[in-house]
């Protein structure tokens, strides 16, 4: 018996009814997987920001819009959710909590770009695994149905600041729909701001990443990379097959290719993740056959096609910077430079920390190395806040501090792109976070266990 396919919470029950038959040595084995898998205690402790009653004013700290120039001894207000004013002075309500930041430095919230995060609690326990769908060409899924909203690890990426993600299905050739989510909420519906966000491609390596290979190995690794290729382009001919025959006559619906028109009439990009130059070549071919809006994930080798970016004006998420060079050819900090390099060819970009979800947290320091390898520290800063909404459609959201966006921001007590920095306060839609998560629970946890033996 699968034990691991056993569903949580409502279904244990009709489990355990089941297995009655099966003796007493199969009810202790599942008795001892779900009391060892957490399958019944899932829920972070973690509550829910309440939604704002009132006008809530940050004042005299130094107010970091990213939009524009920041503001020493400034003011910010928000009240319904929604920034009212920022400015060095402001008119308050009468009604209006003032919160005093002094010394304290206000940013927008970070944006994490690329990451499964809510679809993944641990890798290696498949039950907690729902990031991916059998078959390779799955256009109708879509990953906002599928996040955990009390998954641990949200709580730990807003700790560090890190408000907003886009959380992205994998596996297959096209894995399907992402979507933009604030990280806060009772539900993934209250969580979602935008979906579809994007379609998800996998473009397949021209080259293998071995310096040699044996013929026949070439040879299938060539027959596999070229039967990928042309099942992502049968996938986008036989939606647009399918959008006409249904503009001519009554046809039986197909999941799949209603789920990519929105995609071929442009209503929101396809991000493509490939890094070579060839793999980005092929991509930008694709979309400029099927009219696509296309957006390059990964972007390693971008720098090298620079030119072709520019003409198509296509965006690129740099899939992590603290990561190695691909080839051995390579620089050591090729991949720390790739920002830099990206900026100074006038290619829009914007900075991810991994996509795996234990790792969100450390999204900061990627655009924080960037910036220790040439990237102006404001570009950096802007790469992980509002150069992300604006290619992902949600910039007039979220990303900067300006009126008439949400209120989502955070306030620390330094520079968020350096480590030493604590962020202090969270805000969501002018909700306030609990910034408490797992990690600070069990280092409160050592550290009494510490400070009793002190005492013997």
């Amino acid at each position: 018996m699968d034990f691991e396919n056993l569903q949580p919470m409502n279904h244990i029950a009709a489990a355990m009814s089941n297995l009655r038959r099966c003796g007493r040595l199969a009810m202790l084995a599942v008795c001892l997987y779900i009391s060892t898998s957490g399958r019944i205690a899932v829920a972070s402790p973690e509550i829910p920001g309440k939604p704002q009653t009132r006008a809530i004013a940050l004042v005299g700290g130094t107010i970091h819009p990213v939009s524009g120039p920041d503001i020493a001894t400034g003011t910010l207000l928000f009240e319904h959710g929604k920034i009212a004013a920022v400015a060095a002075e402001a008119s308050l309500p009468d009604d209006c909590e003032k919160i005093d930041v002094a010394g304290k430095h206000v940013y927008p919230g970070l944006f994490e770009s690329f990451t499964d995060l809510g679809l993944v609690e641990i890798p290696s326990v498949r039950a907690t695994l729902d990031k991916a769908e059998t078959g390779s060409i799955n256009p109708n899924v879509r990953a906002n149905v599928a996040i955990n909203p009390d998954s641990e690890l949200i709580p730990v990426a807003r700790a560090n600041g890190i408000l907003t993600a886009l959380v992205v299905p994998s596996g297959g050739v096209i894995s399907g729909q992402s979507a933009v989510v604030s990280l806060d909420g009772w539900t993934n519906e209250d969580m979602t701001l935008r979906s579809p966000a994007a379609l998800h491609v996998v473009w397949p390596r021209v080259r293998p990443l071995r310096a040699w290979f044996l013929k026949a190995e070439e040879d299938k690794f060539s027959a596999e990379r070229d039967k990928h290729i042309r099942a992502i382009s049968d996938a986008f001919a036989n939606a647009r097959a399918y959008r006409q025959r249904k503009q001519e006559q009554s046809v039986d619906i197909d999941a799949r290719w209603e789920a990519l028109i929105p995609f071929l009439d442009g209503k929101a990009p396809v991000i493509v993740h490939a890094d070579e130059c060839e793999q980005i070549q092929g991509a930008v071919a694709l979309a400029e056959r099927e009219k696509l809006r296309l957006v390059i994930l990964g972007g390693y080798g971008a720098p090298d096609c620079a030119g072709l970016l520019k003409k198509h004006s296509v965006p690129v998420i740099i899939a992590g910077v603290q990561r190695l060079p691909e080839r051995a050819s390579d620089y050591y900090d090729e991949p720390f430079t790739l920002a830099e390099r990206l900026r100074s060819a006038g290619i829009q970009f914007c900075i991810s920390g991994a996509v795996e979800a234990s790792q969100v947290r450390n999204l900061p320091y990627h655009a924080g190395m960037a910036a220790a390898f040439g990237l102006p520290k404001d570009v950096a800063l802007r790469a992980i806040t509002l150069s992300p909404a604006e290619i992902l459609g949600v910039a007039d959201r979220i990303g900067s501090l300006e009126a008439g966006k949400d209120a989502t921001l955070i306030v620390t007590d330094g520079d968020p792109l350096e480590t030493p920095t604590q962020v202090e306060q969270a805000y969501i839609q002018g909700r306030k976070i609990d910034l408490g998560n797992r990690h600070r629970r069990l280092w409160d946890k050592y550290q009494e266990k510490y400070r009793r033996l002190d005492l013997k």
